[in-house]
């Protein structure tokens, strides 16, 4: 499938006009940045890897009832999207200290939580992406109480696959971003992409980093960390575990 007029360029991606009105193509780049752009660098093949493993995710997640914008793969760096408005509202779903939370709140990393934490945060780059509220999301008329306590919900039956799935593959789900869009119709959906550059994954044995904080940190070994993930998204699943190893 040919791709139309160039859309939109983000970061990360680009997005062209398809064919059909009612659909996007996404090309997946492999542009790294970090600290609100701070940071920027290349990571090779990332943009294979972040599209092959996002789309294998969403039809997992499909089968489990969230519904996405994922149509099908059209190449390596490319996927076929539904149309969808992005809501101005990113989904911070957190089952360990990291990060901003360990910076934030003053705790070390590797604290697992009894509960997932969520977190909001308004989708606006100049403006460092701030946490908000239900009250606050509501006030700035980002979402409707419904459709925030349906982006919850999704959230969080999304951390239940995903958690299970990585955890059969030796990797433990730390922390992950979302964004959700609005279809025609106003159902709401599962877009952007699901990916080491969204996700916190950590090998379950050793604590290893294996997502985008090794750019973040100058860890080295991002390109090999990001292979290491994907060969485990496509390996055969280890026998259930009656609970996740966690390191400190």
């Amino acid at each position: 499938m040919e791709k139309g007029l160039q859309l939109y360029e983000g970061k990360a991606k680009k997005v062209f006009a398809a064919e059909d009105p009612d659909l996007l193509i996404v090309y997946y780049k492999d542009d790294a940045t970090a600290f609100n752009g701070l940071k920027r660098g290349t990571i090779a093949g990332k943009g294979i890897i972040n599209n092959r493993m996002s789309n294998a995710l969403m039809m997992l997640l499909e089968k489990h009832g969230i519904p996405t914008h994922y149509v099908r793969e059209i190449g390596e760096r490319e996927t076929l999207v539904k149309k969808a408005e992005i809501i101005p509202l990113e989904v911070i779903v957190r089952n360990i200290s990291a990060g901003s939370f360990a910076k934030r709140y003053g705790v070390e990393e590797g604290i697992a939580f009894e509960q997932p934490a969520v977190e909001f945060s308004y989708k606006n780059d100049a403006l460092g992406d701030p946490l908000l509220n239900d009250s606050h999301a509501l006030a700035l008329r980002l979402a409707s109480r419904e459709e925030l306590e349906k982006i919850r919900a999704y959230s969080l039956r999304i951390n239940e696959v995903l958690r299970q799935f990585w955890n059969t593959r030796g990797v433990t789900l730390v922390d992950f971003k979302l964004e959700f869009g609005r279809l025609g119709d106003g159902s709401i959906v599962l877009a952007d992409e699901i990916s080491p550059d969204t996700c916190r994954l950590w090998d379950s044995k050793t604590g290893e980093k294996l997502d985008k904080d090794r750019f973040r940190r100058d860890l080295g070994g991002v390109e090999e960390a990001y292979r290491e993930i994907m060969d485990r998204l496509e390996k055969q699943p280890e026998p259930e575990k009656s609970g996740e190893n966690l390191h400190d």
